[in-house]
């Protein structure tokens, strides 16, 4: 089994900095690197907007189904 070999980081960066410029141009390279990340939801907040979203008879027609025919 081979093992495998990972590039500096400072390579890394500047290679794929290399490569956006190429394929997107300078402006839309920059722009693509400064788009802010969004903010992830905590999962508990998550899971209750979903449940308020969510219908309880649909969601039960759904889950509990007959399927057998």
């Amino acid at each position: 089994m081979r093992t495998a070999k990972y590039m500096n980081r400072e390579t890394v960066i500047k290679k794929a900095m290399q490569v956006l410029i190429k394929e997107l141009g300078p402006v839309e390279a920059i722009r693509f690197i400064t788009i802010p990340k969004s903010k992830r939801i905590e999962s508990v907040k998550r899971h209750r907007e979903w449940q308020k979203k969510l219908s309880k008879d649909i969601f039960f027609d759904e889950v509990f189904a007959d399927r057998s025919t």
